[in-house]
């Protein structure tokens, strides 16, 4: 039904309608099955070839825009005029199928607009005279303190003025992982507070706000993308003038006007106008079948351009979620195995997402019974006692009568400094990779260390190598730290590597590179990633984890989060260039030999619609190869 009410809301119902009428209306016509005063394609002019009149005059009158609809409405008229109904009703018919196939590429979805606004809560908790008030969100003005409770929405742009907490900021920054906050940080509008009521004086709010800023962003970006204008429309100029000239010199000649009428009706670029729709409607079909929903009509055609892809890192070239990638023990009783289930112990008592991930990686293993079998792994997680959690730094507690810790640096170093350096040096190799590291204590010892990694896709390289042998380049565009994204681009295989990006420097990096003519495709996953989604030549958004906002930015959606089909899509995206190309070549030279055969008079207007519409038959025939085509 939602797809229905689109299509009333846009228009398109009733022209699916219109053809359907005409359609009928020309078969009637043609094998004469209803006899009525009048030819019953009438119908057909009037429900399809009106409105191609309207549009014609409209462009002429106030534009002065000549496109290929004014040749197609003097053909329509000139026959009409001699009587010949059906050859007029024909042309109107394919015409306006060929517009319907193009509207239906080229619609434009401004959906995540309004979803970015949304985000922005409605409402905020002020404190005033030490009392908690609940007020609209454009009633907050800067020097408040709001009280966020643990999973709501921060507001506006502010600082931290009391509390502890963890947020995710992956709305502004794409971070995987979620960033700890203490009095004196800066949180922005849109993120999400994980646990821990925090009190924050507002410093930037409503139109100044983060969140407002990406908003306008999405909307400059949109803006200034330009359409692709159709290739009938491109030639339509020296379509009408040559068509005009071809049907006065042979009316002049031959002294006959239906040879003239009958040019005008050859020359009528509907095999042209569905070269391009046509094609471009198989390869949004080929790319489906993998996965891939195309969501702009002439998207496939600015793909085949581009000359420079880039990536953002959380989610489209990793998986999107800190994974337990190594477990070091330091004692030799104790195996990698059980230092992972005495940290997943005392984490399950945790709020933070890494606790969480830590405790979901300890499942999935004993969740393996070959795994557990061989190592013996003991599925049941240890009761801890005297749970104590220290924000930004770990937890602690009691495993039976011995203490337990895991955490960072710097909470080890408050019961065993004299292994500090030590430590440091075992773990530096997994810093410098900008890794998440958490230490495991026991009674008097570090036991070992845990590794937490955003893991590399497993075809990520492959996909990178395959981009790269079609002449395109790839960048890494991300808003984590520098050592994160340089081991990332380095296993991915990506040479460009640009860090620390906000919204804004992503929407600069595109913006640069398109000025210098370099057309750029963005590939990303979340909400930060909608401005340089829009703004870029081509955008792709992961639509199986990604944001919806991400998805309504974006021109393309791989469904399935299957970056492996990227290189499939590029090859798909000049293979369908070129099936255009041939078919722009076969229906002009079919128009070429139809507009002599009406020159001599062999051709009447029926058959000249009738053998000029064969071109329109092989564009279609041709253009459907390209759903069973597959790059080699």
């Amino acid at each position: 039904m939602s797809k229905l009410k689109n299509w009333l809301k846009e228009g398109e119902m009733v022209t699916i309608l219109s053809l359907a009428v005409s359609l009928l209306s020309l078969l009637c016509s043609f094998f004469k099955l209803i006899r009525l005063p009048v030819d019953i394609a009438w119908i057909a002019i009037i429900l399809c070839g009106l409105p191609i009149i309207k549009e014609a005059v409209i462009g002429l009158v106030t534009e002065f825009d000549i496109k290929a609809d004014v040749l197609v409405s003097l053909a329509l008229i000139a026959s009409a005029i001699i009587g010949e109904i059906f050859a007029a009703g024909e042309v109107a018919f394919i015409m306006t199928l060929g517009a319907l196939l193009e509207e239906r590429t080229v619609a434009k979805a401004r959906q995540g607009i309004e979803r970015l606004i949304h985000l922005t809560p409605r409402t905020g908790r002020v404190l005033k005279d030490a009392r908690e008030e609940i007020i609209p969100a454009e009633e907050i003005v800067v020097g408040d303190i709001l009280r966020v409770l643990p999973g709501e929405t921060i507001a506006i742009d502010g600082i931290v003025m009391k509390g502890e907490t963890s947020v995710d900021q992956a709305v502004m920054t794409g971070e995987s992982m979620p960033v700890d906050k203490k009095e004196g940080d800066e949180v922005f509008s849109g993120t999400v507070n994980q646990f821990g009521t925090i009190e924050i004086e507002a410093v930037k709010i409503g139109e100044d706000s983060s969140l407002q800023r990406m908003i306008r962003l999405v909307e400059s970006a949109d803006a200034g993308k330009a359409k692709i204008v159709g290739i009938a429309d491109r030639w339509a100029t020296w379509i009408v003038v040559i068509a005009l000239i071809s049907a006065g010199i042979t009316w002049f000649i031959s002294g006959e006007i239906i040879r003239a009428v009958t040019i005008l009706v050859v020359f009528c670029p509907c095999a042209l106008v569905l070269a391009t729709p046509t094609a471009i409607m198989a390869g949004i079909g080929n790319a489906a079948k993998v996965g891939i929903l195309i969501r702009e009509g002439d998207a496939l055609e600015r793909l085949a351009k581009i000359s420079r892809i880039t990536f953002d890192k959380t989610g489209t070239l990793t998986q999107g979620k800190p994974v337990v990638t190594y477990v070091h023990s330091f004692q030799d009783n104790i195996t990698a195995s059980e230092i992972l289930q005495i940290a997943a112990s005392i984490e399950q008592y945790s709020e933070h997402p890494l606790g969480k991930a830590v405790v979901e990686n300890y499942k999935l293993q004993i969740a393996n019974k070959q795994e557990l079998e061989r190592k013996a792994v003991n599925s049941v997680l240890y009761d801890i006692s005297d749970f104590k959690m220290f924000l930004g730094k770990g937890v602690v507690g009691k495993l039976k009568d011995d203490s337990v810790y895991a955490g960072n640096l710097e909470l080890i170093m408050n019961y065993f400094p004299e292994s500090i350096q030590e430590l440091t040096e075992k773990a530096k190799i997994y810093y410098q990779k900008g890794s998440t590291v958490i230490f495991v204590g026991l009674a008097d010892k570090i036991i070992g260390f845990l590794v937490l990694e955003d893991v590399l896709r497993k075809d990520a390289r492959e996909v990178v190598e395959g981009i790269r042998q079609q002449g395109i380049a790839c960048v890494l565009l991300t808003g984590d730290y520098k050592m994160a994204a340089e081991h990332i681009g380095k296993e991915a295989g990506i040479e460009e590597i640009v860090a620390e990006c906000l919204p804004e420097d992503k929407l600069t990096y595109i913006s640069r590179h398109q000025e210098k003519g370099q057309q750029v495709c963005m590939i990303g996953d979340g909400i930060n990633d909608a401005p340089a989604l829009k703004k870029s030549y081509v955008g792709i958004a992961m639509g199986g984890i990604g944001s919806d906002i991400a998805v309504d930015a974006a021109d393309m959606a791989l469904v399935s989060d299957e970056i492996k089909y990227l290189p499939h899509l590029l090859s798909l995206a000049k293979r369908t260039m070129k099936t255009i190309y041939i078919n722009l070549a076969l229906s002009m030279l079919l128009n070429l030999a139809a507009i002599l055969l009406a020159m001599t008079g062999i051709l009447n207007p029926i058959l000249g619609a009738l053998v000029h519409n064969v071109g329109s038959v092989v564009v279609i025939i041709h253009s459907s190869l390209l759903l069973a085509w597959k790059n080699q």
